[in-house]
């Protein structure tokens, strides 16, 4: 027990405390390249609460790209731990590698891949150039068509090398799925990416992602899968790295870099802990803002009305006068609560 919450804490200490001394290093190189949007996001705008607020928000002179810390700081301490155990083989050194191929390798080299795409998407937005600069609706379907090609491919690992086809249901046992459980888990994979839209105002996503991971590293510890437990401790450590620097005001914001990577990778241990029903609950913030957005989209569509004055629903607390630390500071609380009641669902059911 106590060499499972050595392999915990350390991880997540050492991916803290690298995320905290890369940063200096991070901060100047964003600085100096001027790694931050170019334009106003209130151009083609007519509605007078987004102007407010995008026109408040720091959006131009702040780097967009801070999520760079999370997941260099994340993948930098598996990667120590891993080298330690191959340079240094011993029982300590091996026990402490939490890099395994039936836990950890997935949500790794995930996190990885949607971190890359999505700093792709970020250094489009800061040095591009016309309509595919300016979040352009077609570079917005490439990106839902790439997310969903990484999510195809876990899911057919998951299917085929993982054998799993079934999802667990809380308090009534499994739902057998068969071949559907891949396109479940690229529609679980999209639904989750779309909760990315957290990332608007200082300190926000940091503290809610932070919530929600310390609350899968209980869940998986629980269900003795320490490699996952030590491996969302260690996301945990990095986004309180970032979360350092990014409560107002923001040194830099999370971008897609960060979010993509996360929700993604949130997915994938979603499935891998066998909760992805409960994720939800525990993600409730990602998924109240995600509904909203999508709830305006629609309204404005079929309705041409506004449901929120500006979406996704942190704006539109903003719009209503609401301080955008009062904001962050409940979506905390609620993200802590909801975490607690996810990770207790999971734990008894």
């Amino acid at each position: 027990m106590l060499i499972n919450l050595i392999k915990i804490f350390l991880p997540a200490t050492v991916a803290f405390f690298l995320g905290i001394l890369i940063t200096p290093i991070a901060t100047h190189f964003f600085y100096k390249h001027k790694m931050w949007k170019k334009y106003v996001r209130t151009e083609d705008s007519k509605n007078e609460d987004f102007k407010k607020i995008h026109n408040t928000t720091g959006e131009l002179g702040t780097p967009r790209v801070g999520g760079i810390i999370v997941w260099v700081s994340v993948l930098g301490t598996t990667l120590i731990f891993y080298l330690l155990s191959i340079l240094f083989p011993s029982d300590t050194t091996t026990k402490m590698n939490f890099l395994s191929r039936n836990q950890t390798i997935i949500p790794f080299f995930t996190l990885l891949f949607g971190s890359l795409l999505g700093l792709i998407d970020d250094l489009i937005q800061i040095y591009g150039k016309g309509k595919i600069a300016h979040d352009d609706k077609s570079w917005g379907k490439i990106k839902v068509f790439l997310i969903g090609g990484i999510s195809l491919l876990v899911g057919i690992w998951f299917f085929y090398k993982l054998g799993m086809h079934s999802i667990h249901i809380p308090f009534d046992g499994s739902w057998e799925l068969g071949l559907l459980f891949i396109p479940f888990f690229v529609i679980i994979s999209l639904a989750t990416f779309s909760g990315g839209v957290i990332d608007g105002i200082d300190g926000l996503s940091g503290g809610v992602l932070t919530a929600i991971f310390a609350s899968y590293s209980i869940i998986a510890f629980t269900q003795n899968k320490i490699d996952i437990s030590a491996f969302c401790a260690v996301l945990t450590g990095g986004t309180l790295a970032f979360l350092w620097f990014n409560i107002p005001p923001a040194r830099f914001y999370m971008g897609e870099t960060g979010m993509m990577g996360l929700t993604i990778t949130l997915a994938t241990i979603a499935f891998i802990t066998d909760t992805v029903l409960i994720l939800p609950i525990i993600a409730f913030i990602l998924v109240i803002s995600s509904l909203s957005s999508i709830i305006q989209m629609s309204s404005k569509r079929f309705f041409n009305k506004k449901i929120f004055l500006v979406a996704p629903l942190h704006h539109h607390l903003q719009a209503l006068g609401w301080p955008s630390y009062k904001i962050t500071m409940r979506f905390w609380i609620l993200s802590v609560i909801f975490a607690i009641i996810g990770a207790i669902l999971a734990i008894v059911s």
